[in-house]
């Protein structure tokens, strides 16, 4: 038996985003090229779309989406350590690997987040080198300084070069 695979390519202050899902989850949302709005009819398109344009104008700090990336289990694990950094916090792929219980594996840990496939929701975005650099982001580096600053606008508590 199938699953039927829902479909949105959508705008936001961000930029453009492709979002799947399937059995009401999310498996994917990524940025695309694609410039042209389409959505099949699927409420949690919708949510998805609501909730993206609230977390970009800084009104939206947690998500509430339903999610069901598709990885390894290994990747998987990782992705759900990811969702338990703060917004507008920032950790080192090495504290990423101590969340996950093995520092020695720090290396499939940054592999991990790099094939993240939920942008922005499973925050990758947050995970910076050990010197505070901004190092790797499968959207670009100015896209994740741009994440970053506005999380760091919305948050006080929060310094992005600190």
């Amino acid at each position: 038996m199938s699953s039927i695979k829902y479909s949105s390519v959508f705008e936001t202050p961000l930029g453009w985003f492709k979002a799947v899902i399937i059995k009401d989850e999310l498996t994917e949302l990524v940025f695309t090229d694609l410039k042209s709005e389409e959505s099949d009819d699927h409420p949690l398109l919708k949510e998805v779309t609501f909730q993206l344009n609230a977390y970009a104008k800084g009104e939206l700090k947690k998500f509430s989406i339903p999610l069901n990336p598709e990885g390894t289990t290994f990747q998987k694990r990782v992705w759900a350590k990811l969702r338990n950094v703060p917004y507008g916090a920032r950790i080192s792929y090495l504290e990423l690997a101590e969340m996950y219980g093995d520092r020695k594996a720090i290396r499939a840990v940054a592999a991990a987040n790099g094939q993240n496939p939920i942008a922005i929701i499973i925050p990758c975005h947050r995970i910076i080198g050990k010197g505070g650099e901004l190092t790797g982001y499968a959207w670009g580096l100015d896209t994740k300084k741009e994440l970053l600053q506005l999380e760091m606008e919305n948050s006080p508590q929060f310094d992005l070069f600190g």
